[in-house]
């Protein structure tokens, strides 16, 4: 029997947002299609998207066909799509170019850049970097508001990490929690001063969000989120970081706002797509003007969970720094999924959108993983205007979850784990290594967005799971 398609499958392959997604899968579970292949499967789906028009009259395939076609006009319509930079074109899957397509043909929008890490995702493509005059749109931020990497170096050498693996392996079980609702038990949690922001009592909908916000600060979620041991190395002698060039033990870590901004993006988001309905291609686009009380409430909103988000790491390297019984040598740290208030070259006041996209002013810094076997980068930015100051948050992914979770074996992973010296704690095969895209060619892809000052190197490695 041939392996079963996903919603994602198409998307990446093209397909827009909305009901041609389900109803295409819903075809495929018949009889006669459910025998083919999943090659054969994708090369008829992507027939029917090049030309929609030629199975109109397809009785299997013409529901499927009109919902491909261009909906009718409805309450805002697209404009004309406005000019935007791509880096790493070639390297980018057709479902993420056209979700920037598309939102580049909002009425809000001023300028957008696509980053080399660039993949699908919901509303504003993974990697997507958007300006909007006097808009901001939920899921163009993302569901994980204010999600970060931060670094801390420390003065152990390289040597600690493959004399202690054990010993540090213990350390991230003790100090971390993982997993999508998971937070500290009440005798173990550390307080902060982001518990006592007015958000929580000026903003109606955070009223209630105190208590989970304070059990879960601290910890980390699912999917991509980790915290690692590494090899630090600076490279750069005219670092910010005042390190001298050579090697460092590292802590990195990658998670967000947790349940917080989850639910800040999911209410906020119905209150943009009540509010402003668009094309089903564009849905996901939806937008709330920042002079309605709606968009302040979410700006305000953001701005926490952001804040709680650079808690929840401070936590985390706190605790970690403790078990280690040392104090960091200097740290790094920068945000993506969140709407910063900027100004474009020619003066124009924006709302820029980075959703998994790295802050890249001059002289800015920040952190780009790779992969666990592959290294990440600590880089100085340069400015860019076409890419409105932005660079990649990551690698990016190569496989979606569902062909990773098919194509890829534990027993295979584990080898290549075990090949490249990597400690893995948790993790699961929609996380391997070989999901994840080539970090160098990623990285040559924006070299006139940042120089490169040093690398991490992974070693121990935890993450949610087993």
């Amino acid at each position: 029997m041939a392996s079963v398609l996903r919603g994602n499958d198409l998307r990446q392959l093209g397909f827009p947002e909305g009901r041609a997604i389900g109803l295409a899968l819903a075809q495929l579970q018949r009889k006669e299609f459910k025998r083919l292949p999943q090659t054969g499967q994708l090369a008829l789906l992507a027939a029917i998207l090049a030309n929609p028009t030629a199975y109109l009259t397809d009785l299997a395939w013409s529901q499927v066909a009109g919902a491909l076609l261009p909906p009718p006009s409805r309450h805002i319509e697209l404009v004309a799509r406005k000019e935007y930079a791509i880096f790493g074109a070639a390297h980018i899957d057709a479902g993420a170019i056209q979700q920037m397509e598309t939102a580049m043909k909002l009425p809000v929008t001023v300028a957008g850049a696509l980053m080399p890490d660039a993949h699908h995702g919901y509303g504003l493509p993974i990697g997507g970097v958007l300006a909007t005059d006097n808009a901001v749109i939920p899921y163009a931020v993302g569901v994980d508001i204010g999600c970060r990497m931060a670094l801390s170096v420390f003065d152990l050498p390289a040597k600690y990490l493959s004399q202690r693996t054990q010993e540090l392996r213990k350390v991230l079980l003790d100090n971390t929690r993982f997993g999508s609702g998971r937070g500290w038990e009440r005798g173990q949690r550390l307080d902060h001063a982001v518990l006592s922001s007015d958000e929580f009592r000026a903003v109606p909908f955070l009223k209630n969000k105190l208590d989970k916000a304070a059990e879960q600060l601290g910890t980390s979620g699912s999917g991509n989120h980790f915290v690692e041991f590494g090899l630090v190395e600076i490279t750069d002698p005219s670092n910010e970081m005042g390190l001298p060039v050579g090697q460092y033990l590292g802590i990195l870590s990658h998670s967000g706002s947790r349940g917080l901004g989850a639910a800040v993006a999911e209410h906020y988001t119905r209150l943009a797509k009540d509010g402003c309905q668009l094309p089903a291609e564009a849905q996901h686009l939806a937008w709330l003007g920042l002079d309605t009380e709606a968009g302040q409430e979410y700006w305000a909103a953001m701005t926490l969970a952001g804040k709680y988000a650079s808690a929840c790491h401070e936590q985390i390297h706190r605790r970690l720094a403790k078990a280690l019984g040392e104090k960091p040598l200097a740290k790094v740290e920068n945000h993506h999924n969140f709407a910063w208030k900027e100004q474009l070259a020619d003066g124009w006041d924006v709302i820029t959108h980075r959703k998994g996209a790295t802050p890249a002013g001059a002289g800015v810094l920040g952190i780009i993983p790779g992969s666990m076997t592959a290294p990440g980068f600590i880089v100085r930015g340069l400015g860019h205007a076409a890419s409105l100051a932005s660079a990649s948050h990551g690698a990016g992914r190569l496989l979606s979850r569902t062909r990773a979770k098919a194509e890829l074996s534990e027993g295979a992973v584990r080898k290549y784990l075990a090949a490249h010296g990597i400690e893995l704690i948790g993790g699961g095969l929609d996380e391997a290594p070989q999901a994840y895209k080539d970090i160098h060619t990623v990285m040559a892809s924006q070299r006139e967005l940042v120089e490169v000052l040093g690398s991490f190197t992974p070693k121990i490695v935890r993450m949610d799971g087993a």
